[in-house]
């Protein structure tokens, strides 16, 4: 399947937009109230007893926000963040260097933090418990190990897979949390303020149209307001207004529940080609020409939130919903 616009994965250019755009303390960030406000108490009692807040775990689909809570996070407790990623640490000496580099009270983010290796994995274990690390050396017979003291810091950790955590791992968390897809009114609010950052004119009803299309997510809201802008300043007068969204996203395929061609293409597929379903996953990707596994992490959870699919336990089926949207009568 070809590359969509509306991936919820960070691209190059999500990455330009959303530094500027990012909120910098609680007050600011809109939507997750109950995370949010969970974080607000815990970062305030840390504070009060001169102490760094306890380990972060956030959870949830991408591009809602996890990187940016991290970061205010940081900026809440008045220390420093360190970025890095389960992939970019190979080995155990470079997590070691790491840790060994921060100062008392830093936040140290690890994004896709599943994807860490075992090795590396048990170096964290003292690190969080403790605040220390073993270190071996020499080699053989004149090996020997130390333990080097940590400054006390807070590991705040972000995974899209929760269920590929370890169990060692993930209860060496002090608070867990979900992200939740946030409502279009949130986006709507999110929408208008990025607007005003980026000096663009859109209208209340402009910005719903885009929210209702954005899935739930303000990478991908943020993503489209720079699409639609485009056609904007060269179709219209430079205003985005409903007509200005509706015109470019039905051009970038993006239809009103914010599905594409290819999420378009499972339900077809379900519906056309399995009477609606129940198939297999595996069945189901050999017909798309796709990976089982993208399919279940990337394309089904916004199907399913809408209710256009079920699984069941013989396999994915179309609802009526889905058939509703695609304009079908079911048989």
């Amino acid at each position: 399947m070809e590359r969509r616009i509306i991936t919820t994965e960070a691209t190059t250019e999500d990455v330009v937009i959303e530094t500027t755009l990012r909120p910098q303390c609680l007050n600011d960030y809109i939507g997750q109230e109950k995370i949010k406000s969970t974080l607000k108490i815990y970062i305030e009692a840390a504070k009060s007893r001169g102490e760094a807040l306890d380990h972060v775990l956030f959870y949830g689909p991408p591009g809602l926000g996890k990187t940016t809570l991290s970061g205010i996070i940081a900026n809440e407790m008045g220390t420093k963040m360190k970025v890095t990623s389960g992939p970019a640490i190979e080995k155990p000496g470079e997590m070691a260097a790491i840790l060994n580099n921060l100062q008392e009270g830093d936040v140290l983010f690890v994004d896709e933090i599943h994807r860490l290796n075992r090795q590396v994995e048990e170096v964290l274990y003292p690190a969080m418990e403790d605040f220390a690390i073993d270190i071996m050396l020499g080699k053989d017979s004149t090996a020997r190990s130390i333990r080097l003291e940590l400054p006390r810091f807070t590991l705040v950790g972000a995974t899209t897979r929760a269920g590929l955590l370890t169990a060692p791992l993930r209860d060496r968390f002090g608070v867990i949390q979900r992200l939740e897809f946030y409502t279009p009114q949130e986006l709507r609010t999110i929408i208008m303020h990025s607007a005003r950052v980026l000096g663009v004119e859109i209208d209340p009803e402009g910005a719903l149209e885009l929210a209702r299309r954005s899935r739930g997510t303000p990478r991908l809201a943020n993503r489209l307001l720079k699409r639609v802008r485009d056609f904007a300043q060269v179709k219209y007068e430079g205003a985005i207004t409903k007509e200005v969204t509706d015109f470019a996203l039905d051009i970038m395929d993006v239809d009103k529940l914010g599905l594409d061609q290819n999420d378009r293409n499972i339900l077809l597929m379900i519906i056309e080609k399995f009477s609606g379903g129940p198939v297999g996953l595996d069945t189901l990707a050999a017909a798309l020409g796709e990976d089982a596994g993208t399919l279940e992490d990337v394309y089904e959870p916004y199907l399913l939130m809408n209710g256009l699919i079920n699984r069941t336990p013989r396999g994915r089926m179309a609802t009526e919903n889905a058939y509703r949207h695609l304009g079908l009568e079911m048989g």
